[in-house]
């Protein structure tokens, strides 16, 4: 397994979505779309760390990902309502 390609794809995602974080301070709902890349990126990572070293925390661990992805919809969901309440 070549650890450097799976690397270099979650560096690639990450370097990409803070350039759109960076793009797009005024847009509130666009820029939570490179902060859930970022979350994919990391959740790569996570996953190609359990396979190299044959343990089960990494998947464990990528598993609460979307957890933490769908609270930060929930609560960006709330801001946005809060903010644009007519």
């Amino acid at each position: 397994m070549d650890l450097i390609k799976y690397f270099t794809f979650s560096m690639i995602i990450s370097i990409s979505s803070i350039w759109g974080i960076l793009l797009n301070r005024q847009n509130i709902p666009i820029m939570s779309m490179p902060i859930e890349s970022m979350l994919l990126a990391v959740n790569s990572n996570f996953l190609v760390f359990s396979v190299s070293s044959d343990d089960m925390m990494g998947q464990s661990f990528a598993s609460l990902v979307p957890t933490v992805a769908a609270t930060k919809s929930a609560i960006g969901l709330a801001i946005f309502v809060i903010t644009f309440r007519v």
